[in-house]
């Protein structure tokens, strides 16, 4: 008799799957940095509780590997504050004092107060608002704009849609993706993909194909070790600069697209006579990288192309002139002839809730088509003309303005969905004006600082315990379903947006026939059939008969038909440059009082802005809030690893533990945003912002630094 290689026990203690142990193998995703990438989970389950999440080999996202956010699906799933019960507030606002109330009360509340500030004030007085996740995003836009509100917004106002108007005042199109398999030079801006996802493209390294890799960033990250030919490390909120400087380059050694050029670029002798100026030594005043490396970089492009450039969704318009130095960038993709060609940046529209599976759908007609185009101006129009223009979102930056000013009209009810006042500059500003409000609703999984302000909070569930359909490149879709028990009586976004829409009584038959219903209306005529996916039983389908974007077929939406490198759109309006001109983007400090430059927000692999704050083992990779220097500027100040350091700009102070980091360039501070106890957002000073876009100046704040 062959003796069984482990007992039952030891098992049960491995988590191995079977009918012995009980424990079930189910197929999900996770959504913690939603919504990209939703890399694919195994999660094993025993008696309907998750006990360990894996990756899923083969998935197209993650393809087996999981981040260390990923990894820590469990805790984060059933964290100590997850909310599990819809709240009625009972206390002062803020106080964080509630009791349990049942969802038809929940419910028919936030519908009774919605409806009032309507009725009194107008429907745009209520704004509507998305924070994290992002998925049901779609169905909240609908929702505000059949209410009769003006103002939806989200997060976005500070993250990815600058870099979409900068696409959008060149081409027309709102982003690329990189063709990195046939790229003869692969140029990634602030690229951290070790970081800000899993191990990034592969383990070993993210090389696709035998492009010259160049990596520009103020930090030495991963990617420059594992990936670069050459690294450019670079001031932070110069790139624009660098842009100029490379494209002079390029030009002067006759290593551009003529024909393309001709046939496809407008404004390129405005354009030529502007970047003659950038000569590399001059870029390197501004910018810190060596004249020799820009012109190296530039032989390497050249003599390499095609160009495809990889950016950030924030990084770079996260500068005062960060609208300017994107398209500076995006420029080069241009000059080259890469732009919609092979091996260089394809034109990818997004498909479905902030995804991009190489085909598109319905879902802009979805989200705009009860707009209420006789309402006022949305928040922030008057001050950030461009973005209202090009954005079909207030603009959330100036949503306390307006709250705290009542001018050019009052805001008095804000119904959100994830929420997070401290992802804003001078959060504290924010939160004044959310305890001013008549009426405040927060949907989130989490009791979070935002939702402890709330009038009513109603409990989310996780992409483990709903169901959603997922698109992928390929492409390929998803429909995936539950496949933990429920926290406690929690409900999906979408159909928490769906119900809210029955009780406001809104004349929107689609929105009021449920989740599946208006997933059919946005994929109609692509392909997708929503029954067949939704019987695949969690299986990824893929999509033979959809069409998806190929090289060479986008046709330019800008007024000229071209790429604009002098932008028509921009033109229209007064003080702002059709060029993508460079511009200082420092905060306005005295530079000797505040010497060093403060960059807030740095991505690090188990963070999440403070979504992550509280799951324990993400917490312990950095557990007290730390600030990275370089080791030279600490010890100038005489300040050794782990002392307790104080960080100063015009706008306030926190307390950070000194973290010597040789991978930051000198002069510079770098502090990761989310920590309630260091929360650097609250000091980068109110008003600090790109006048194109509104986005904040998070990466470019003048500061000091002092031993406490």
């Amino acid at each position: 008799m062959i003796k069984e290689p482990f007992s039952l026990k030891e098992k049960i203690k491995a988590k191995i799957p079977g009918e012995d142990t009980g424990i079930l193998l189910k197929a999900s995703f996770c959504d913690i940095c939603s919504p990209a990438p939703s890399c694919g989970v195994n999660c094993f389950v025993k008696d309907g509780k998750l006990l360990k999440a894996e990756g899923i080999q083969g998935h197209p996202a993650g393809n087996g590997v999981l981040c260390t956010k990923g990894l820590a699906q469990r805790q984060y799933v059933y964290r100590k504050d997850r909310l599990k019960v819809p709240l009625k507030r009972i206390g002062a606002r803020g106080e964080g004092r509630f009791e349990a109330v049942s969802w038809d009360e929940a419910l028919d509340e936030i519908a009774e107060r919605l409806n009032a500030v309507k009725n009194e004030y107008g429907a745009s007085s209520a704004a509507f608002f998305s924070g994290y996740n992002k998925w049901y995003r779609p169905f909240l836009q609908r929702l505000c704009y059949s209410f009769g509100s003006v103002n939806y917004g989200s997060e976005s106002s500070t993250c990815f849609l600058a870099t979409v108007m900068a696409w959008k005042s060149m081409t027309g199109c709102e982003t690329t993706m990189p063709d990195r398999k046939n790229a003869g030079t692969f140029l990634g801006w602030g690229f951290n993909p070790y970081y800000s996802r899993n191990m990034g493209p592969a383990p070993e390294g993210g090389r696709k194909g035998n492009e010259k890799v160049i990596i520009i960033d103020p930090r030495e990250m991963p990617a420059v070790r594992l990936e670069a030919d050459l690294f450019l490390q670079i001031r932070p909120g110069t790139d624009g600069a660098l842009a100029n400087a490379l494209a002079r380059e390029l030009i002067l050694r006759d290593k551009i697209d003529h024909d393309y050029i001709e046939k496809h670029v407008y404004g390129f002798e405005e354009y030529r006579a502007y970047v003659m100026d950038f000569t590399p030594e001059k870029a390197e005043a501004i910018t810190d990288v060596p004249a020799e490396k820009i012109r190296e970089a530039a032989a390497v492009i050249g003599g390499n192309l095609p160009l495809a450039i990889s950016h950030s969704s924030s990084t770079i318009v996260h500068h005062k002139n960060g609208f300017q130095n994107q398209r500076a960038i995006y420029a080069l993709s241009a000059i080259t002839g890469s732009f919609d060609q092979k091996g260089g940046n394809i034109p990818s529209p997004d498909t479905y809730a902030h995804t991009r599976a190489g085909f598109a759908t319905n879902v802009e007609r979805f989200e705009l088509e009860n707009y209420p185009g006789e309402g006022p101006q949305r928040v922030g129009a008057g001050q950030y003309p461009l973005w209202n223009e090009l954005i079909p979102e207030m603009q959330a930056n100036a949503l306390a303005d307006q709250i705290l000013s009542g001018e050019p009209y009052p805001i008095r009810a804000v119904m959100t969905h994830g929420m997070n006042y401290r992802m804003f500059q001078a959060d504290m500003r924010l939160k004044k004006a959310l305890e001013e409000l008549d009426f405040f609703a927060v949907a989130d999984l989490f009791m979070t600082d935002t939702a402890k302000m709330a009038d009513i909070i109603l409990p989310c569930a996780s992409s483990l315990e709903r169901s959603e359909l997922k698109v992928y490149p390929g492409p390929k879709a998803w429909y995936t379903h539950p496949v933990i028990d429920p926290v406690g009586d929690v409900r999906s976004d979408t159909d928490i947006i769906i119900e809210l829409a029955k009780r406001l009584d809104i004349k929107d038959e689609l929105l009021r026939s449920g989740y599946d219903a208006c997933l059919k209306y946005i994929f109609e005529g692509t392909g997708l059939d929503v029954d067949r996916i939704r019987a695949a039983e969690g299986e990824l389908v893929p999509l033979e008969e959809t069409k998806t974007v190929r090289p060479g077929e986008f046709i330019f939406k800008t007024p000229t038909g071209k790429f604009e490198l002098y932008s028509k759109v921009i033109e229209k309006y007064d003080g702002f440059c059709p060029l993508p001109q460079y511009s200082d983007g420092s905060s306005e400090a005295d530079p000797e009082e505040y010497p060093l430059q403060l960059v807030a927000g740095g991505r690090l692999p188990s963070s999440m802005h403070s979504r992550l704050n509280d799951v324990p083992w993400l917490r312990s990779l950095r557990p007290q809030p730390m600030a990275d220097l370089h080791p030279e500027d600490l010890d100038e100040r005489g300040i050794t690893a782990g002392e307790r350091i104080r960080i100063r700009t015009t706008e306030g102070e926190i307390t950070a533990a000194a973290n010597p980091s040789s991978a930051v360039k000198r002069g510079l501070v770098f502090m990761t945003n989310g920590y309630p106890e260091a929360d650097v957002n609250s000091i980068v000073p109110h008003g600090h912002n790109d006048p194109y876009t509104g986005y904040p100046g998070f990466r470019n704040v003048r500061c000091t630094v002092e031993k406490l």
